[in-house]
């Protein structure tokens, strides 16, 4: 009895979860005065609604960019988020706690406090209506420091010990030991990093004004707000669907390392 209440409740929570993507999924297939229909089913498929979204905005250049930028940043934040990691689980120096301490501080501030102070930097430099605006700011990330320093504290240090004592040097043995040992960990920092960024819109939104260098949020809430999907729902649900295909995409591709991480890793310390 136990098994089957508890994989009733697992049944119900993924009906409740996964609906509105299903909804979303067969709606931006339906005709435009079909959506509203309880059933969820389209007496006619149709795709209306994606021609719209292909034809009114620039989506292939918005969906490279966005690449462009995600992939760059995930990769930064994993690269000097586990140098910073490394530094502060493994190494011995004054002031480690006070600098990990900052760097949980750094966490718990909303990111409208810093949008001014980071946009007048970003203009100063003269990085407005480049990729550079979108991705420097962005290649460190907090959230992936501390998850990958969880992860290496719990790598025995006569691991380390053994590599030093072979002639490595303290980035052979991050990137070569430390690395193959903390896979799961590296792929939860990525996703998380991943999301953020492909997600973001409000920072495209004031740093770039260029069409050509948009991203794909910040073009589909462009496409659903400013007019482009000419008050059609079917449209704005279409260009939704394709934001959030990449992102589902990402997490299955990754989902077990992702799990693994949660179980084994997670944020112990």
């Amino acid at each position: 009895m136990k098994k089957i209440f508890a994989y009733s409740a697992l049944v119900l929570g993924t009906v409740v979860f996964a609906y509105p993507f299903v909804w979303m999924l067969m709606a931006s297939f339906k005709p435009e005065l079909e959506i509203g229909a309880l059933n969820p089913l389209p007496s006619r498929w149709t795709w209306d609604s994606f021609a719209l979204v292909f034809t009114a905005i620039p989506i292939g250049r918005a969906f490279l960019n966005s690449v462009l930028v995600t992939v760059t940043v995930t990769a930064s934040a994993l690269i000097f988020g586990s140098m910073a990691a490394y530094a502060l689980a493994k190494l011995q120096w004054r002031g480690r706690d006070v600098v990990f301490n900052l760097i949980l501080f750094t966490m718990m501030v909303p990111f409208l406090v810093m949008l001014i102070p980071l946009y007048t930097l970003v203009v100063g430099f003269g990085w407005t209506d480049s990729p550079a605006g979108l991705i420097v700011p962005f290649m460190m990330n907090a959230t992936a420091v501390l998850i990958l320093r969880q992860s290496f504290v719990t790598i025995p240090q006569d691991i380390l010990d053994a590599a030093r004592i072979d002639g490595c040097g303290e980035g052979r043995i991050l990137f070569s030991v430390v690395w193959p040992l903390s896979v799961p960990a590296l792929v939860t920092a990525g996703i998380i990093v991943f999301i953020g960024n492909w997600n973001e819109v409000l920072w495209p939104l004031v740093v770039i004004r260029s069409e050509h260098w948009m991203t794909m949020p910040q073009m589909v809430t462009l496409f659903a707000v400013g007019g482009g999907a000419e008050g059609k729902l079917g449209p704005q649900l279409a260009a939704a669907l394709l934001l959030g295909v990449p992102v589902i995409g990402a997490y299955l591709f990754f989902q077990r390392h992702f799990i693994s991480s949660l179980a084994s890793t997670g944020l112990k310390g």
